[in-house]
């Protein structure tokens, strides 16, 4: 590595004539690293693939390949496999990949030839025996063709190591790497990367606009420094000192002997026998030529000048060498891979003498393969690419001649006589092609004596210890023989009596008396999270907290929504519950119940009457105002019209409005007489014409219709007058109506100018269940599930109205009993607590002492969990609790459980967590999200676990005695909890229409003005999608972007045969029709997009790509510091476009703040210019005169007036009059500008707002936060405390907030809706589901038309990517870990009822979402189970019974932990705290160095965080931290090595055991390519031979009894998070040595 980076700078100083110029380019070097190095050390640790796997590609590296895989020992064949199985991870996930291999990086491997020949070949084994693409015509990073290529197809990512074989090699990545992060392109290490049974994960770092500024600043320099380290050649390899290998010579000896050999093998052959052949004859007559020159040339020197150097092999050497190069073809030609795996693994090394020999060789190799490539006109056999060479194979025939065989003629007997052909055939050609040589014959195949493998290292490894016994260790368990046994009879099972089961550590009973860390007696799982307080809770002042906090949620509940709480009672039979449903049966009505009825009458038209008179007195003004100002009126008009009830006065009122407008439009149109009309004006006349048609038509009478009618003639649309009126022409007033007519057809009025005010379809009659508002049909599916006990996945828009269902639920149990729980799961705090406050604001009810209404839990705090009949939490405790022996009770209590955002199954965190809920629960469920797409997955594998345990309650009915059966009689007569029918039905309920259009805008800073250009929803495709994956569902089109569409398709294709058809004005579902609804445009739209696929099929796909490219806006770049400094008057101008309030979303904490502050600094300072200099004074003055009042009051000390002289008193009241005076004066001078701010003051009241500040007054920052609201300008991060939240979010709900820049904490479920989302960050957390869950936002039901969603500033291909990329299909997550499989074995061995705990247990185990319909998976969850319990046997945490022993509680307890809890009670029991907390003498105190090591061993086992490899190479010092782990103590270290060895035996015991498990079928077979190998020993290999190569250890079992090497690397690979678990537990050790 050295020499490498000491050659370049030979070759920078040479090349630069100076040593300024060398100077100069390692400096950069310097400066580069140092630019690189904190964006590799802050890299992101993700999932890599996400949901663009199916229509994007990335990039990978094939440098960076091979050295992620690479190690000097390995073997040609396994580093294949590496590398297909790295590949075929990828390839199995759907991903679309091409690899790189540049040019120039070939002239980095000169002095590693061995790994040049492995890159040659593995680039023609890719090229030739898989479907990956392969590009290898760029020259390198900085070349043309490269950046042409990146700007054409926008890679993904590009997969690159930052460490390279040597400096030269580093420095070239490190170059690749900053120029991919100028060019936008982010970037994943090849190093870190693991992979599990779904997902592949790796550090992914984003482009960043430092990025572009640094390449933009130094791009000359990196272009200088790239140019010296790829022009480096190494025109020679140094053989023997004073011999030299030119590497043209070979290249040309090369090219000579090719043909020779295509003449004495024209019909071609394999390609393992062409290379050995050409490397062996061109390497012998190079190096012969040598040899002679070299002696010719040095002629007689003295022997001193040949001290200290290795003396050259002799020709005859060379040719032995070359003969046992032949025969290991020969042996791989025809020796079987099982075989070849019990060879000897040799620890020898070659000689000095033949090392030089072995690397011409490999050169040799790799100028065969790069001229064998160019050449097509050879029939060649290329697929055993990878199995060129088998180097142990060589040294064990090397030492078999050196050492075993004196006499080499010997082996020509036990050849056989095919391979002995074989064997001659290989020769005879080398002699042929070397005939002027005369290198010898075939045979001896050792004609001297030369040592080739040094002797004082010449042996094998042999295996002194015998493998155990293989076999599992005995389980007596149900769960276990129910769960795997189908598994377990195809293993042996060790016998009791066998060492190794008698041997087994014996640990007492588990039983969890007292806390595993104190003395104290254990109370429930959850109580040991911190409880704010409590409803049973007797203490005052724990009461007055608890009614501080009611208030509180009361409080944030109302901005929520509108509304008084509604006070539930329990009622005995609650209507619409399963046990009673509502009968349809008219019941006689009371006395009473008929004169409420009358009652109800007379107050409606008292009603009626009062907003008649109220309309009377608004009419005329109303009426004024919309002919004066069209916008002003309307908007007055909708909002009088929203509070009104009565139907018959709405109609009135439309009535008015119509006439109103109807005169607006017809002195719009005298004035402009020719002039262009201004449609608008237009839209509100026919908007109050659908109104009227759609809402009131029961009122509408002939007049009315015969007035609609003139309005349609008047506008222009006399087909739709004629249709309204039912007759073929009507009569015309007289007045000339071809002035006031519009010039466009009524289609395409209502489609491109009516557009987002298109009506909905939406239900007129009433539900009894909803109060405020008329459910649609799928909403009432939802009512009808709960009221039937039944559970649904719901699968509907943001804002959509699905979280009605689940307060439906809530009441419904509150109605049903006192006892009923309804558990909310929602997937944040942030949530969490919304949900609460919606509850306390919408429901009260009057519970015995001790209970409350609404509990908490999570991990943070909790109050009420176990006293609440609704409780609200995260996945993670509620699983605690499900789990948890003692809590059972209470589970059996829960009658509904709802989970929000249940899409957070596909999650990479904390997914299995969900699924583990959804198949232990008993009772039905609500699943709610906005963003599956593929919902009847979900719900075919719910239906499935709901079976389950329809068939498992059956069973436990059945089993139960007459003993139990009576025992529960009695705890019925106890318990208030009703017994419910349960139905085992799981419903999906879909409805996929938004209420809202979104419209997508690109915005970008130029020269200091904003450019908005509105983004197609077509312009995101591309013709490869849509032919692939067709046009994705939820890409919808509003009714302006359809006609666009249509617009466009005509201009593209003149002679389109569809185009009269398609027209809006005579599409089938528009003809003639007078309201257009947006149902009618969905039908259009699809209909389009039909066309727009059939096109392609049709061939025209030029078209397609031309109507594609017609709706792509320009890109405009600016830099990232621009952006940001233009960014408050992006805001400034969102709020001059009236898209304002808007939730800007930024994925970083700081940036969050400095946006919100600089939006803030803008708005202060456009205050300061534009206010008057005289009320700046008139402010100072009056300050300065305060502050003297001020001190004449402190030196009067009015504490006590009575006591004061009346003067003095009087004056003291005068001064306090004076302060008030000023202080009013001060307050109305110091109004911030309407102008200069975004707030609105009419929202919010003075009192509400003092109450939202007072809560800040003791928060960091709360002070600037008050500030920023003034402005109507908050911020939103999840650093922030939950009361700051809180404050941003009300303020926001109400109004008075209309600027909110947020991380994505706003995008999950936060009730927030705003008239514009705006994207002004990139990051790798922005993805197609988040983009869907954040742009969910924009469009507020009841307030705006139409939703906004601009991208400021992010590249266009990502735009693309978030638009059409569908939303990634639920796959679920591993749900299984060592740990939970113990806390399922303690809940089946410790609950009361072992019948219902073994069954939750089982659910667990066999329905994982991965496994439904997918046997393959499921099998390896068994294997993975049974491997985990004969873990937790052996290392004593279980009995052969499956009861926990010993330190379970532990370990249970700490399972976020894992593997870190397993280590931390191996130190345990060997005592090693106890030795370490040793207090100072005479003290209970413990000395410093004792406490760093305690900390140090904690960060190991519990804090610790993975960096890139090439953290170590760029260590930074840190003066005031420790930021790099130092090693553990020695005595822990030691431990933690013994723990990794007994988890690799237990792993390696357990992999024997299975072996026969394994697909048999893909073990001969690489993952990839699929190159298959024979399976049996060719007959004529004769016996003698196998055993002269086989291992010497008589207890390694053969290839029926044992697992063959490729089968435990497919085992691994295979079961990846088996492998991965147990090498996880090397993590201690892997961050001792930095990694």
């Amino acid at each position: 590595m050295d020499s490498a980076e000491d050659n370049f700078k030979k070759v920078v100083c040479d090349n630069s004539n100076g040593s300024t110029k060398k100077r100069k380019h390692l400096e950069f070097l310097k400066i580069l690293k140092l630019h690189v190095w904190p964006s590799l050390s802050r890299a992101r640790y993700v999932s890599l693939l996400k949901d663009f796997v199916e229509s994007e590609f990335f990039v990978i590296d094939g440098d960076s390949l091979i050295l992620m895989l690479l190690h000097e020992e390995v073997q040609y064949l396994t580093l294949f496999y590496r590398i297909e199985c790295f590949l075929q991870d990828f390839t199995q996930r759907g991903a679309k990949y091409i690899v790189v291999f540049f040019k120039d990086a070939e002239q980095m491997y000169f002095s590693y030839p061995h790994f040049l020949f492995l890159r040659t070949a593995l680039i023609e084994h890719l090229k030739h025996n898989t479907r990956t693409t392969v590009h290898t015509e760029f020259s390198n990073c900085l070349s043309p063709a490269w950046e042409i290529f990146l700007k054409k197809s926008y890679p993904y990512f590009i997969i690159v190591s930052d460490i390279g074989l040597t400096s030269l090699q580093t420095n070239y990545l490190t170059i690749f790497i900053a120029h991919s992060l100028s060019k936008k392109i982010t970037i994943v290490l090849a190093s870190g990367q693991e992979c599990d049974t779904l997902r592949v994960y790796g550090y992914h770092l984003q482009s960043m606009g430092k990025h572009r500024l640094f390449f933009q600043k130094y791009e000359k320099d990196l272009r200088c420094v790239c140019e010296a380290i790829v022009r480096y050649k190494a025109p020679s390899l140094c053989l023997y000192g004073h011999l030299k290998l030119s590497l043209r010579s070979v290249q040309e000896e090369v090219c000579r002997t090719i043909p020779l050999l295509k003449q004495l093998w024209p019909e071609g052959s394999d390609i393992r026998r062409v290379v050995c052949v050409l490397a062996c004859a061109v390497g012998l007559k190079i190096y012969s030529d040598m040899l002679t020159n070299a002696h010719a040339s040095r002629g007689t020197k003295t022997e001193k000048s040949e001290k200290g150097r290795s003396k050259p092999l002799s020709p005859e050497a060379a040719a032995d060498l070359c003969r046992m190069q032949c025969l290991t073809v020969v042996f791989l030609l025809h020796m079987p891979l099982s075989q070849r795996a019990q060879i000897r693994v040799m620890k020898s090394c070659w000689t000095k003498e033949v090392l030089p020999i072995m690397k011409m060789q490999q050169l040799c190799a790799h100028f065969v393969l790069k001229e064998l490539s160019d050449k097509n006109d050879w029939k060649l056999d290329l697929t055993y690419l990878p199995d060129l060479n088998d180097e142990s194979l060589l040294k064990n025939l090397a030492h078999y001649y050196q050492i075993e065989y004196t006499e080499g003629l010997e082996f020509q007997k036990e050849l056989g006589k095919e391979m002995e052909d074989e064997y001659l055939s290989l020769w005879d050609a080398v002699t042929k092609l070397t005939v002027k040589y005369g290198f010898g014959d075939a045979f001896p195949i050792r004609a001297t004596s030369q040592v080739f493998l040094d002797q004082e290292q010449t042996s094998s490894r042999v295996y002194e210890d015998k493998i155990p016994a293989v076999g599992l260790f005995p389980v007596k368990s149900d769960l276990v023989k129910e769960y795997a046994g189908d598994i377990l009879k195809d293993l042996h099972v060790l016998d009791d009596n066998d060492p190794a089961v008698s041997s087994l550590t014996k640990y007492k009973e588990f039983d969890e008396l007292r806390h595993w860390h104190s003395g104290r007696p254990l109370t429930e799982e959850y109580e040991r999270v911190h409880c704010n307080a409590d409803a049973k809770s007797k203490d005052p002042y724990e009461r007055k907290q608890i009614q501080k906090l009611q208030t509180f949620y009361r409080f944030y509940g109302s901005t929520l929504q509108e509304g008084t709480s509604k006070f539930v009672v329990c009622q005995k039979n609650a209507p619409g519950s399963a046990n009673n449903p509502v009968k349809k049966k008219k019941m006689q009505k009371s006395k009473a119940e008929i004169i409420a009825e009358e009652n109800n009458k007379r107050l409606k038209i008292k009603e009626e009457m009062k907003e008649q008179e109220q309309w009377k007195t608004l009419q005329i003004s109303t009426e004024k105002e919309i002919k004066a100002n069209l916008t002003v009126g309307i908007n007055k008009l909708e909002k009088f019209l929203k509070n009104l009830k009565s139907k018959s006065v709405k109609f009135s009122v439309e009535l008015s409005g119509l006439s109103a407008c109807l005169e607006v439009w017809k002195e719009h149109c005298k004035k402009q007489d020719t002039k262009s009309k201004d449609l608008s004006k237009a839209v509100q006349l026919m908007r109050r014409i659908h109104i009227l048609l759609e809402k009131y038509q029961d009122l509408l009478e002939k007049s009315h219709l015969q007035k609609l009618t003139q309005c349609l003639q008047l506008l222009g649309f006399k087909n739709l007058a004629c249709s309204l009126s039912g007759q073929v022409r009507e009569k015309s007033d007289g007045e000339n109506t071809s002035r006031y007519a519009i010039e466009v057809g009524p289609v395409r009025f209502q489609l491109q100018y009516m557009d987002y005010y298109l009506l909905r379809e939406e239900r007129n009659d009433p539900d009894p269940r909803v109060e405020n508002f008329i459910p649609d049909t799928w909403q009432r599916e939802l009512l009808d599930a709960v009221d039937n006990n039944e559970s649904a996945v719901i699968v509907a828009p943001t804002s959509s109205g699905k979280t009605y269902a689940s307060y439906y639920c809530m009441e419904k149990v509150l109605k049903t009993s006192n006892d009923g729980v309804v558990v909310y799961v929602a997937p944040t705090k942030a949530l969490v607590n919304q949900v609460v406050g919606t509850i306390y604001s919408r429901f009260t009810k009057t519970l015995p002492d001790g209970l409350v209404v609404c509990g908490v839990f999570t991990r943070d705090y909790c109050n009420d969990v176990m006293n609440s009949q609704i409780l609200v939490t995260v996945p993670q405790c509620l699983e605690i609790l499900m789990l948890s022996p003692r809590c059972q009770k209470w589970v059996k209590r829960i009658q509904y459980v709802i989970f929000d955002e249940v899409h957070c199954l596909g999650s990479e965190i904390g997914a299995e967590v969900w699924e583990h809920l959804l198949v232990t629960i008993r009772c039905p469920f609500l699943a709610l999200s906005a963003t599956i797409s593929n919902p009847e997955h979900l719900t075919e594998w719910l239906q499935s676990v709901k079976r389950y345990w329809q068939r498992a309650e059956k069973t436990i009915e059945e089993n139960s005695t007459d003993s139990e059966k009576n025992s529960t009689r009695k705890l019925k007569v106890k318990s208030k909890v009703k017994e419910q029918k349960k139905p085992y039905r799981v419903r999906l309920v879909l409805y996929g229409e938004r209420y809202n259009d979104l419209e997508k805008y690109v915005c970008s800073s130029t020269g200091g003005d904003f450019l908005f250009e509105h983004y197609h929803p077509c312009a995101a495709l591309t013709v490869n999608h849509i032919e692939n994956y067709g046009i994705p569902a939820d890409l919808s089109l509003s009714p302006k972007e359809s006609v666009q569409l249509y617009d466009t398709m005509v201009e593209v294709w003149k002679e389109w045969p569809r185009a009269q058809e398609l027209d809006p004005e005579e599409f089938v579902s528009f003809k003639n029709k007078v309201v257009i609804k947006k149902m009618d445009v969905r039908k259009y739209e699809q209909e389009l997009k039909k066309e727009l696929s059939k096109w392609i099929e049709l061939g025209q796909r030029q078209k397609v790509c031309e109507l594609l490219d017609h709706f792509k806006p320009q890109p405009v770049d600016c830099s990232d510091q621009e952006k940001w400094i233009q960014f408050a008057y992006f805001v400034e101008k969102l709020h001059e476009m009236d898209k304002l309030p808007a939730i800007i979303f930024i994925f970083g904490l700081d940036s969050v703040e400095r946006a919100a502050t600089n939006v803030f600094i803008h708005l202060m300072e456009k205050q300061k210019n534009e206010q008057d200099p005289k009320a700046k004074r008139e402010i100072e003055d009056i300050k300065d005169k305060l502050r003297k009042v001020d001190k004449s009051l402190m030196k009067c000390n009015p504490n006590d007036t009575k006591k004061l002289k009346t003067s003095k008193a009087e004056s003291i009241i005068q001064l306090w009059t004076m302060k008030k005076e000023l202080e009013k004066r001060l307050k109305k001078l110091s109004v911030i500008p309407s102008a200069c701010s975004y707030a609105d003051p009419k929202a919010v009241d003075e009192d509400t707002l003092r109450k939202i500040f007072y809560r800040l007054r003791f928060e960091r920052k709360g002070y600037l936060q008050q500030m920023l609201a003034r402005r109507g300008i908050g911020y939103h991060h999840g650093s922030m405390s939950i009361k700051q939240r809180q404050a941003v979010e009300m303020l926001f709900r109400l109004g008075y907030i209309k600027v909110v820049t947020a991380t994505s904490t706003l995008a999950l479920g936060i009730n927030m809706p705003c008239k514009s989302v705006v994207f002004a960050d990139d990051s790798v957390f922005l993805d197609a589901l988040s983009y869907r869950q954040m742009s969910g936002r924009a469009g507020r039901r009841g307030h705006d038309m139409i939703g906004n969603v601009f991208f400021y500033d992010i590249p266009l291909p990502k735009i693309e990517r978030l638009i059409k990329s569908n939303v990634p299909q639920l796959k679920g997550q591993f749900p299984l870990t060592i740990t939970l499989i113990l806390r399922l074995m303690l809940l089946a061995a410790k609950a009361d009822d072992k019948a219902d705990a073994s069954a939750k247990a089982l659910s667990v185990l066999k329905h994982s979402l991965m496994t439904f319909k997918n046997e393959r998976h499921a099998e390896i969850l068994k294997i993975y189970f049974m491997f985990s319990l004969q873990f937790l046997i052996k290392e004593g945490y279980l009995d052969q019974d499956g009861n926990p022993r010993g330190f379970a509680g532990l370990v249970t307890h700490l399972h976020y932990h894992e593997p870190s809890n397993f280590v931390l009670v191996s130190f345990l029991v060997k005592g090693l705290f106890h030795k370490l907390c040793q207090p100072i003498k005479g003290s209970n105190d413990f000395s410093d160095d004792v406490l760093e090591k305690l900390v140090l061993i904690l960060a190991n086992l519990f804090g610790q965080k993975y960096l890139p490899a090439c953290s170590m190479t760029l260590r930074h010092k840190f003066y005031q931290s420790k930021v790099f782990l130092e090693d553990l103590p020695e005595d822990f270290a030691d431990a933690v090595n013994e723990y990794n060895t007994k988890v690799e035996e237990n792993f390696a015991h357990f992999l024997l055991t299975t072996a026969k498990l394994a697909d048999m079928e893909q073990e001969y077979r690489l993952p990839l390519s699929k190159t298959e190998r024979p399976r049996t020993l060719i007959h004529y290999l004769n016996k003698k031979e196998i055993k002269s190569c086989k291992s010497q250890n008589d207890g390694v079992p053969n290839q029926e009894e044992s697992i063959s090497t490729w089968t435990a690397l497919h085992f691994q690979e295979t079961n990846s998070f088996i492998y991965l678990h147990i090498t996880s537990a090397n993590f201690i050790q892997d961050v001792n040595h930095g990694n």
